[in-house]
């Protein structure tokens, strides 16, 4: 039947570099994707992983390439992108999504090493992604971002203030690149999530968990990596072409929580 409309809710035959795609929300991502009929390019440190979730992606009937990939190897970055747009000739989207979360104290001994690998993984690596898959974004009709930050960059907790400033950093980039990239026709957008079940959380006692959500979350509970990958769908979509420069807490009303 006819449609009223114009601007596409579809991302089938889009090309999309996931980055920490292995678990978690990346591969929640990587295969929300996938069933959306986009190509995917799953990547990550553990390729036996990687190929784990291709496999499942295939097995489904989708599309994709797995490759390992340190986002702070500068030769590695380059190859992916090299060989994804040989396999295919484009990149649309890409969700800079690899984190780590290491803990220091500001007077710990290894406070400094700590800081530094944070930020190469968390913002460093980002911007040299983008860079790296610009010129092919460019030619995309409709080019999208999404930067993975977290709800520490819209507070704190203490001993974690590499993560936290990190963090930051990403939503500052992420405004900063919105404005820039704009009239290049480039969306940038990022995700702040905030209590999710992943890797990061799994070491955190169950009844820890619950406490918290009781006490800090509005929907009471942790959130799953589905939820996150689906606000990242919806901000990759061509009908996302007005909306730029945003960070989204996905959080289950933790940050507008006063009591």
């Amino acid at each position: 039947m006819p449609r009223n409309t114009t601007l596409s809710r579809s991302i089938d035959g889009r090309v999309a570099l996931v980055t920490g795609a292995a678990s978690g929300m990346g591969r929640a991502t990587a295969l929300l994707f996938a069933d959306e009929g986009a190509r995917v390019a799953v990547t990550d440190l553990d390729i036996a992983r990687v190929n784990e979730v291709v496999a499942q992606i295939e097995a489904a009937g989708g599309t994709a390439v797995g490759y390992a990939l340190d986002v702070t190897d500068a030769a590695q970055r380059k190859a992916v992108v090299a060989d994804m747009t040989k396999r295919w000739g484009a990149i649309d989207i890409l969700v800079n999504n690899a984190g780590i979360a290491l803990e220091t104290a500001i007077d710990a001994e290894d406070f400094d090493a700590r800081w530094d690998r944070t930020f190469a993984v968390l913002l460093t690596a980002q911007v040299q992604l983008i860079r790296d898959c610009l010129p092919w974004l460019q030619r995309s009709d409709s080019a999208r971002i999404v930067n993975i930050a977290s709800t520490e960059g819209l507070g704190a907790t203490k001993g974690i203030s590499p993560y936290t400033a990190a963090k930051t950093g990403v939503i500052g980039l992420t405004r900063s690149l919105a404005v820039e990239l704009g009239g290049r026709g480039i969306t940038v957008n990022c995700i702040c999530p905030g209590p999710i079940l992943t890797g990061m959380t799994a070491a955190i006692p169950d009844e820890a968990k619950k406490e918290f959500a009781r006490r800090r979350v509005a929907l009471k509970r942790y959130g799953e990596p589905e939820e996150v990958a689906q606000m990242t769908l919806s901000l990759v979509l061509p009908a996302a072409s007005y909306v730029t420069g945003v960070a989204i807490p996905v959080d289950g009303g933790l940050t507008i929580k006063n009591a």
